[in-house]
């Protein structure tokens, strides 16, 4: 296992806090505790699971899950569901289906504000897509509040970034980008003059994990789309992937040696990668370049820079960083009230001997969440919190069919090991197995792992609509 289990003792009495600091043993209250996190991704959604099954089976605390999606999917899964390579309707996750299972409430919202005197939230209304209002504005009262509502893209104020180029951010903004993508291949195919320059064209802007991964797998799910009949089209003369990367090399944050190997396979399935080149403006029909280039292109997917939401910067004073993420304490406690805590990739938490905080990855999401179980614990017995220290398992990077690359931390010999191929494809794959496991439990998990594999298909390996 790459992380440490998200297992907790049960609580037999119940502590509030009533003097907006830590709760100590004597301050025992015959009402619940009231939990509220706020946020499913894959930190919030592991920490109620896990809190549900423990506090709120037991009727020791109120559990509550406030999010304004209505499924939930894993994140580093969504340039699968923008590729077409992964149906996000067999990986899903309901989040009433998952509070009737785990004993936790699910509320759905968005965080409009926040009252710490009065330790209350405020939620807006929730709308369908007719604009008929489907849950009032309201408000929600808590004795703990954990904020998990994850990171948004950053385009810098990149002209024509927010109306042309499409996030990554939510399953629905990947399977917009997975619609467009079909309906190109069908408009070329069917009109009556030659695809022209730039048609077919996929430009990635940003050369992090998601942006390397998507490009990979793009090579592929194009073609086999095109394969399907659309005879008019040329893959290897009208498809073209570009990488745009504003830093010398690609996957900046991931070390050198990943980084040249991904460049290398990239280069061997042909997508364009371009880096040390900044993008000045997106258009409807490319992006141009801050050294005067024009790179064509009929759809543009933004991946460079996130920053934390923007309610972040307006919740009653609490403090955020530059990149809008909010300043927390070792213990996860927000630094202006000891009563709110933050985590995943909103949350910019300090790392001793490190000039940067815990970096906004998949495995510290999970590493807080688990060290939060223990937190809230600790909280209801009136013990003291204990400091979050993250450890770095290594980096992977999936390239679909092709090829996983990435090192892996190796504590026994001091150094970290540089991994490929299949071995590499599993450790990734094992991240997801046990963010599964988390929200389902071992042997659950297990089995549907085994009936994957004798499962079969009788669908096309890539989404055609």
């Amino acid at each position: 296992m790459w992380y440490a289990d998200a297992s907790y003792s049960r609580q037999d009495q119940i502590v509030t806090d009533t003097a907006g600091s830590p709760p100590n043993a004597a301050s025992i209250s015959s009402s619940r505790h009231r939990v509220v996190v706020v946020g499913g991704g894959a930190s919030g959604l592991e920490l109620v699971t896990a809190l549900g099954d423990t506090l709120g089976r037991n009727g020791s605390a109120e559990i509550t899950l406030v999010e304004r999606a209505r499924t939930h999917i894993w994140k580093p899964l969504l340039h699968s569901v923008a590729a077409g390579s992964l149906d996000r309707a067999e990986h899903e996750l309901n989040y009433l289906a998952q509070a009737h299972w785990h004993h936790f409430t699910y509320r759905l919202g968005e965080l409009s504000g926040l009252d710490r005197a009065a330790k209350r939230i405020h939620l807006a209304a929730t709308l369908d897509d007719e604009g008929r209002e489907i849950t009032p504005a309201t408000s929600l009262d808590y004795d703990t509040l954990v904020l998990s509502i994850g990171s948004v893209t950053n385009d810098f104020g990149t002209p024509g970034a927010a109306r042309f180029a499409v996030p990554l951010e939510t399953a629905d903004q990947a399977s917009r980008f997975n619609r467009r993508l079909i309906n190109a291949c069908l408009r070329a195919n069917a009109q009556a003059e030659p695809v022209r320059p730039g048609q077919l064209h996929v430009a990635i802007i940003g050369a992090g994990a998601t942006g390397t991964e998507l490009a990979a797998e793009l090579h592929r799910t194009v073609r086999s789309v095109v394969a399907h009949g659309l005879d008019r089209i040329n893959p290897e003369q009208d498809i073209r992937i570009v990488l745009v990367e504003a830093a010398p090399r690609i996957l900046p944050a991931l070390p050198e040696k990943i980084s040249a190997a991904t460049h290398a396979l990239l280069l061997q399935l042909g997508v364009d990668v371009r880096t040390g080149t900044r993008v000045s403006e997106v258009r409807a029909d490319g992006i141009c370049m801050a050294d005067g280039g024009f790179i064509p292109a009929e759809l543009v997917v933004w991946a460079a820079g996130v920053k934390g939401p923007d309610v972040l910067a307006n919740l009653d004073g609490l403090a955020v960083n530059r990149s809008n993420q909010l300043l927390v304490e070792q213990t996860l406690q927000t630094t202006l009230d000891p009563n709110i805590f933050a985590i995943g990739d909103c949350a910019s938490c300090p790392r001793p001997g490190f000039d940067v905080p815990v970096p906004p990855r998949a495995q510290a999401a999970h590493q807080m969440a688990s060290h939060m179980i223990r937190q809230i614990n600790s909280r209801l017995a009136g013990r003291p919190l204990d400091p979050f220290v993250y450890r770095d398992f290594g980096s992977l990077v999936s390239l679909g069919k092709y090829s996983t690359v990435g090192s892996l931390m190796g504590f026994i010999v001091g150094r970290s090991l540089f991994v490929e191929g299949y071995f590499a494809r599993l450790m990734y794959r094992s991240l997801y197995k046990m963010h599964q496991s988390a929200l389902h439990g071992h042997v659950p998990t297990f089995w549907r792992t085994v009936m994957g594999l004798f499962s079969t298909r009788v669908t096309p390996s890539v989404k055609l609509h």
